[in-house]
């Protein structure tokens, strides 16, 4: 505990999902990482996603969350729910394969900064005007990168959700890279690690975001939107499945030679054990448990507004956004 005094506490990280509205704050200890407060709260189920009621609901539950919790200060890294970001996998080719200025995985540039070349792959594909856009690309390796774009009005609106709940954004930060933060944390600490690509697998309620990466490098990401409820049906298991695998090929296809040798399932006990179980059966790869909840040390568990023990809730996002 007297550690923890003596260390800054991270930014609280602020997963404002369709489903539900999780923030965390985490500091480090000299031995780790170490939560100092939390706090979730389901959406209503009268209340629409994105709709201007679940504006005003996440507003005052953010407010009550931080008027409630022992949160240090106001400042706060968060990301926008997965549907509301376009994510691609594009090959780029070598003249932008070491410009540094685009590692920042936050969401700043411009589309009329983009390369012409970028801008050509994706404009097509994006569900929305590419002038109404906010993009980002992510170098990645072998002249691959990570696209991600969303809709300028979408991020003023989080913007404005945020200061309205009297937060200061340190930054607006994406999931692929919050779920990379997260495993590079607690589960990708051994020397070989580094050169290990592992597959990641966030659970959500109605999706399942997917992460392919060489320790902290993201090389691919995909959202699928079937989630924990649907999970109970068979054949949607079975489709979940089917996706998967598609995304592996895609993998495979960008990039040469690389193999994908670990399965890491980041979302903890937000799904049925037997259904991580059958999907590593079918994936046929060596598969992991990664509850970060579990990994994490809690400075004060009467405290800190989180029962581990009794905790079934998907906490990778906001500890990743939160160790951003």
């Amino acid at each position: 505990m007297f550690s923890l005094l003596r260390n800054r506490p991270y930014a609280i990280g602020v997963d404002a999902g369709n489903d539900s509205l999780k923030l965390v704050q985490l500091a480090r200890n000299g031995r780790g990482a170490t939560l100092i407060a939390g706090k979730s709260e389901d959406r209503p189920e009268d209340v629409k996603s994105g709709s201007a009621n679940w504006q005003r609901w996440t507003i005052v539950a953010m407010r009550e969350a931080m008027a409630t919790g022992r949160f240090h200060g106001k400042e706060v890294v968060a990301a926008m729910p997965a549907s509301d970001v376009f994510v691609d996998n594009i090959k780029i080719g070598a003249p932008f394969e070491n410009s540094s200025q685009n590692r920042n995985p936050t969401l700043k540039a411009k589309s009329d900064k983009l390369p012409r070349a970028i801008s050509s792959k994706i404009e097509q594909k994006l569900p929305f005007e590419i002038d109404d856009a906010v993009v980002k690309y992510v170098p990645t390796e072998q002249d691959n990168a990570l696209v991600i774009a969303t809709e300028r009005t979408i991020i003023d609106r989080h913007m404005a959700m945020y200061e309205r709940a009297g937060l200061t954004i340190r930054s607006i930060a994406v999931w692929p890279m919050a779920l990379t933060n997260c495993y590079t944390e607690f589960f990708g600490r051994r020397k070989t690690d580094l050169q290990t690509i592992v597959m990641l697998l966030d659970t959500q309620a109605n999706s399942t975001n997917v992460v392919i990466c060489r320790h902290k490098n993201v090389l691919f990401a995909s959202s699928i939107p079937i989630g924990a409820k649907q999970l109970d049906d068979e054949k949607m298991a079975t489709r979940l499945v089917l996706e998967l695998t598609a995304c592996r090929r895609r993998f495979a296809s960008i990039y040469q030679d690389a193999r994908i040798e670990r399965l890491i399932f980041l979302s903890g006990p937000a799904a049925e054990p037997e259904t991580y179980i059958n999907i590593a059966k079918q994936m046929e790869i060596q598969a992991q448990m990664g509850d970060c909840m579990a990994a994490v040390e809690i400075a004060n568990p009467y405290r800190a507004g989180i029962n581990k023990r009794v905790s079934h809730l998907n906490w990778a996002t906001a500890f990743g956004l939160s160790l951003s």
